[in-house]
């Protein structure tokens, strides 16, 4: 007779895939999706397309993977979001895999402006944004971590997170940036660590006039000393770093910063 009592059931895990093709004046050219990543495309009146990328599966554990993608064609313009926040929880065996695929052509606009990503304790995720882009395109990318639940007096102990972002730009590497965090880095202090940031975001624009927003933008950074912020301009982009003890605040001045810099609207379905 089989012992039921030591067999292991394998837990179901999450796989989605989800992209869209936008085509000349905002159109729809293609739209694909699978399990549990849809591409919604709301209807839009007088400003660009917004293709929203959601997660049905309410958040991501140990195993789980979406990729998601947008394509642009030659002078198209358009939004990229995520619905809500997505929460990377407790993981029990292997990591969470999320990549991101990017593609813009000669002239297209891209402005790529997720939601926060949550991080649950003893979450193990990694995170891959790749971007390929024409030399004469524009595109925004804004990624915000958000390490435990301020509300719940949540503090992390544990975590095992790997963030990459790479951008080429006209067949050149313009940005490679590697962020691991692990156990020791919540409580490493100073400058070497996070302190008392719970909090973080980075903000980067690639556009031929990128250094000319420079001022504008540092104009908008918060100075009251709850959101920590610097920004910085060379070689057609302009980065902006942001850190805060709580999401709400860097979560506003991000928004500003981003309207600005973007000289766009705010995604719908952010909620400011």
């Amino acid at each position: 007779m089989l012992d039921e009592s030591n067999t292991a059931t394998p837990m179901q895990r999450v796989k989605g895939r989800a992209g869209a093709v936008i085509g000349p004046e905002g159109r729809l050219a293609r739209l694909w999706q699978s399990g549990s990543a849809k591409a919604i495309l709301p209807r839009m009146h007088g400003r660009a397309a917004e293709v929203v990328f959601l997660n049905t599966a309410g958040g991501l554990t140990g195993g789980d993977q979406l990729d998601y993608s947008i394509d642009l064609a030659a002078g198209a313009v358009a939004v990229g979001t995520t619905q809500t926040a997505e929460r990377a929880y407790l993981a029990r065996d292997g990591m969470a895999q999320v990549d991101v695929t990017l593609t813009l052509e000669a002239g297209a606009k891209l402005h790529w402006l997720p939601q926060e990503m949550i991080v649950f304790d003893g979450a193990a995720i990694a995170r891959n944004l790749r971007v390929e882009m024409a030399d004469d395109a524009e595109l925004a990318v804004l990624e915000t971590l958000v390490l435990g639940r301020a509300a719940m007096g949540e503090r992390l102990a544990r975590i095992h997170l790997r963030d990459r972002r790479k951008v080429i730009r006209g067949g050149r590497q313009v940005m490679l940036e590697a962020i691991a965090l692990d156990d020791a880095d919540l409580i490493r202090p100073g400058v070497a660590g996070l302190g008392d940031a719970v909090a973080v975001a980075t903000l980067a624009l690639f556009a031929p006039d990128a250094e000319d927003r420079l001022a504008a933008l540092r104009a908008v950074l918060p100075s009251d000393g709850v959101v920590r912020a610097a920004a910085s301009a060379w070689d057609g982009r302009v980065v902006a770093r942001f850190m805060a003890p709580a999401a709400w605040p860097l979560r506003q001045a991000v928004a500003r910063a981003v309207a600005t810099v973007t000289g766009g609207a705010l995604p719908r379905v952010w909620q400011i």
